[in-house]
């Protein structure tokens, strides 16, 4: 029995296939007189961490909801960097991303679509973020809920409200624009999808491209009621403290999504109150209450993560293509919500598509590297047949130095 990370941004089952420092619970192969491998050899790389391993397939249960078993691809983790972390309580990760993200090509049927069509389940799923500082009703325990086939009416309060997935690989989704304390950013709303704009269980934080990160801050510390805060707060680098008698959360202001609704000129807000990304650390100091900034910038997309997710019981409707959203009762602290969603709103001043019409998927942007690399090769080819002929008369050469610019690659990591 083993214990698997949810992630909605990316497509493979896999499991730990041999002991590691940071894991000791493993899948052993040899063992399941099931497993059948496929001697394919797979990598996946995520934002942060990557694993390599063997992929197969074998025969998997689930102990609560769906009965029987079912025959799913399980790829097998043999090495893996910066992945299974220190004290992780998971031995590996559910890919429930569209087949177009699944490695090494989008031929690996899914965890998800092998269920759908071996259990004959509705094709959706519906998920449920409790987290750290927020207990599930009745039972103490940090948690949530996975439901496989369908939406379980007591995971959420209020009307759930939909908006269309923009493309199927990620869940992508079209955001319209962005408040802090109500006030509108007043960024081109393509900004906020550039280049992309998903739900994502699998990230920690809300990720905002630089643009828009840079305008949240500015916003959030102009409408916050701190006279001065130290700007390695906001990156990440440092937490900030307050004596344990005192709850920092009053102090900041609220921040609100809006997606564009399935009728295309309507829109609808979801907020998070500071309680979700103004984050509680266990275990600082015995006086002290220390937070880090559940916030963060993104090089390649805006990214709706646990900092959000946690706030709202999130339906996935692959069969209607969209997403949904509805107050979660565990996203309360204090006996107080810190979620809220509302609409409809016009979307009469905003662009009839926020979303980017051309979008390099994974495949695309491999094909275009293969294309680059073998341009590269035949030049290098044609100038060694050049040096390789005979002179014909006799010149002077010189030689030119060849330069070569190293990037080094800084990698931020959260703890």
């Amino acid at each position: 029995q083993l214990n698997i990370l949810v992630d909605t941004g990316s497509s493979n089952f896999a499991v730990a296939g041999a002991p590691t420092p940071d894991v000791t619970s493993y899948f052993n192969t040899e063992k399941s007189s099931t497993y059948k491998s496929q001697g394919t050899e797979v990598t996946v790389r995520y934002t942060q961490g990557s694993w390599v391993g063997v992929l197969g397939t074998d025969v998997i249960t689930i102990p609560k909801g769906i009965n029987g078993t079912y025959t799913v691809n399980v790829a097998t983790i043999l090495e893996s960097e910066n992945f299974f972390l220190p004290e992780v309580k998971w031995h590996g990760i559910l890919g429930l991303a569209y087949d177009a993200l699944a490695k090494p090509s989008s031929s690996v049927e899914t965890f998800f679509d092998s269920l759908v069509s071996q259990a004959k389940i509705p094709n959706i799923f519906s998920l449920q973020m409790c987290g750290a500082g927020m207990p599930v009703s009745g039972s103490g325990t940090n948690g949530g809920s996975l439901v496989m086939g369908g939406i379980e009416p007591s995971l959420y309060k209020g009307d759930i409200w939909y908006t269309p997935i923009k493309e199927e690989w990620y869940y992508q989704v079209e955001i319209l624009k962005l408040e802090v304390g109500g006030q509108n950013l007043n960024l081109d709303c393509r900004e906020y999808n550039a280049d992309k704009a998903i739900v994502d269980s699998g990230t920690t934080l809300l990720r905002l491209p630089q643009k828009v990160f840079n305008a949240v801050v500015e916003a959030i510390v102009r409408t916050s009621l701190i006279q001065t805060f130290s700007s390695g707060f906001w990156t990440g680098s440092q937490l900030a403290c307050w004596d344990k008698t005192e709850t920092p959360w009053s102090l900041f202001p609220k921040l609100s999504i809006y997606l564009r609704d399935e009728n295309s000129s309507r829109s609808f807000r979801i907020t998070i109150l500071p309680q979700l990304y103004i984050q509680p650390l266990l275990g600082i100091g015995q006086n002290l209450e220390c937070y880090r900034f559940g916030i963060s910038s993104s090089t390649n997309a805006l990214v709706i993560g646990a900092t959000v997710m946690e706030g709202f019981y999130v339906i996935f409707d692959r069969a209607h293509k969209r997403v949904g959203f509805a107050v979660s009762p565990c996203a309360e602290v204090g006996g107080s919500p810190v979620s809220e969603i509302e609409g409809p709103f016009t979307t009469a001043d905003i662009a009839s598509n926020c979303v980017s019409t051309v979008t390099f998927h994974e495949p695309m942007l491999w094909i275009i590297s293969y294309a680059l690399m073998s341009l590269c090769g035949i030049i290098l080819l044609v100038l060694i047949i050049l040096l390789l002929l005979p002179p014909r008369c006799q010149h002077r050469y010189t030689d030119n130095d060849v330069v070569n610019d190293e990037s080094s690659l800084v990698r931020h990591r959260w703890k």
